[in-house]
């Protein structure tokens, strides 16, 4: 069962957590005793809680897995005026795991989610017992970067006629990718929504650029060192962040672990499912068992 839980984010915006896992059938309350140790699971830039669903699935035998949609996306607000900045998103995740119960959670984070998952373990260690961060850069992107995203953002031919159309135009005929990618098909598939003139998506790229621009001229290292908890760092093979890049991370987080996945890009945990539960579920036992 799938199951909606408001949060009120920093601001009051209204977030919506999703949780993987039955509520106990005896005792009441939000937290998660009698479902395993809490799981905060953050999409990255542009997607959704739902994509995290398979991850959940497998994980909830032993863990209570929960999504949150972050502001901008899925079904939490998207304020016209923001915040969008890095201590919003921070504060966000911080309320949904009190609110939720959760502490002390693991984190795991997707991309901008997983920078979001380290800024808020460096900020409150009480909350976050491990972190599990999937294809994020700590070194600063820099100002091509958000040119190129701000092309690639123009370069959509929205509105999309069919869903179909997004899964092609994503997964096939996209100018940036170097060969086919079937599963960027169907992520974005997911984050579009059908309107009077055809399929759009589900948040503003306007916003997504404010958000993004927050982060993309700094380097994180600082806050990657301030890390206590079990950290891992998983990578695709041709995913964005490099290998000498991770692997500084590792060296970097006071108790950082490696994980690499072969035939797998960016978005690696739906590319290699199979390979990254491999990769997370043996890391999340040892570090969220108590003792």
């Amino acid at each position: 069962m799938v199951r909606r839980i408001d949060v009120t984010g920093a601001g009051g915006a209204r977030l919506a957590a999703w949780e993987f896992t039955d509520p106990p059938k005896s005792g009441g309350g939000t937290g998660s005793a009698g479902r395993g140790p809490g799981v905060l699971m953050l999409h990255g830039l542009m997607g959704r809680a739902s994509h995290w669903a398979d991850t959940a699935r497998r994980l909830s035998a032993r863990h209570r897995p929960v999504g949150l949609d972050q502001r901008g996306h899925g079904r939490s607000e998207k304020p016209a005026d923001g915040p969008y900045d890095r201590e919003a998103y921070v504060d966000d995740a911080i309320a949904a795991i009190e609110q939720l119960g959760l502490a002390p959670a693991a984190l795991i984070g997707h991309a901008m989610g997983a920078l979001t998952a380290w800024q808020v373990a460096a900020r409150r260690p009480d909350l976050v017992s491990a972190l599990v961060i999937c294809d994020m850069r700590a070194s600063a992107l820099g100002a091509a970067s958000q040119r190129e995203w701000t092309e690639w953002f123009r370069s959509w031919p929205v509105p999309f006629a069919t869903l179909a159309d997004v899964r092609k135009w994503f997964g096939e005929d996209d100018p940036t990718l170097e060969r086919p990618r079937p599963v960027r098909g169907e992520f974005f598939a997911e984050v579009m929504a059908e309107r009077a003139d055809g399929w759009r998506p589900v948040f503003s790229r306007r916003q997504m650029l404010r958000a993004r621009e927050t982060w993309v001229y700094d380097a994180h290292w600082e806050e990657l060192a301030q890390v206590r908890c079990p950290a891992l760092v998983v990578r695709g093979l041709d995913a964005e962040l490099g290998r000498a890049e991770a692997q500084e991370m590792v060296r970097v987080l006071p108790r950082g672990e490696y994980a690499e996945i072969p035939d797998a890009g960016h978005l690696l945990p739906w590319e290699a499912p199979d390979a990254w539960y491999r990769a997370i579920d043996p890391f999340l036992r040892t570090a969220t068992t108590p003792g």
